[in-house]
């Protein structure tokens, strides 16, 4: 009987997910895998010619669900400015759950990140496409004012990166920092830069004393 590739494919995978987020990618062996779906470490190759393809595929399937839940993000019908901190929130909030509740999917993430994995730059190419397109339609309606969508989404995520590159997201979770006041303070300077003029947005992150000093224009 014919094997179909993509679904002996699609069973490798959910095997080594499945070991990855028990034991962590790096005590994973290709003869744990093996093992689990009753075959030789050699058959594994037929379907995934190194163990690198299959870390970057599972690294994949762990930041596609941040992908997907930034997609739906940017098909809210919400404002730009609200969209853009809507997705910063997310991304942020994603990064800090998965290192508290599955540090060895975290563990990936790191390594992919640092190496530089093409599934890593396709992620935030992705993410950067997305920024782009809710800045795109907030300078057609009048919310944001920028030259060029692309270049401005570009710059908001190099803003944002402390907030979001694994590796400073867990140093500030293992160093017990307080991320929220900063966190939020950078989503208002992101929108500032974009033109977002309105300062009821970034209201509520001054403290309580520099918020009874700020006067807002008349309505």
């Amino acid at each position: 009987m014919e094997i179909d590739l993509g679904l002996m494919r699609e069973r490798i995978l959910d095997v080594a997910e499945q070991h990855f987020r028990r034991i962590g990618y790096q005590k994973t062996s290709m003869a744990d895998i093996a093992a689990c779906l009753r075959m030789s470490s050699a058959n594994i190759y037929r379907y995934f010619p190194s163990r690198a393809e299959i870390d970057a595929a599972i690294c994949g399937r762990f930041i596609e669900r941040t992908t997907r839940s930034a997609d739906a993000v940017a098909r809210q019908k919400a404002p730009a400015h609200e969209k853009i901190e809507g997705l910063l929130k997310l991304l942020h909030e994603e990064r800090q759950k998965t290192f508290i509740q599955e540090k060895r999917v975290y563990d990936l993430i790191v390594a992919a990140t640092m190496e530089n994995w093409p599934v890593i730059r396709a992620h935030n190419d992705r993410l950067t496409t997305i920024i782009a397109e809710i800045i795109q339609e907030g300078a057609e309606g009048g919310t944001f004012f920028v030259d060029d969508a692309a270049t401005a989404a570009r710059s908001a995520m190099n803003a944002f990166m402390p907030f979001y590159h694994p590796v400073f997201v867990a140093n500030k979770v293992r160093n017990t920092e307080e991320t929220g006041q900063l966190h939020e303070e950078q989503i208002c300077f992101i929108l500032k830069a974009l033109g977002w003029s309105d300062q009821r947005i970034c209201l509520s992150v001054l403290p309580p004393q520099m918020r009874r000093k700020t006067s807002l224009p008349a309505t």
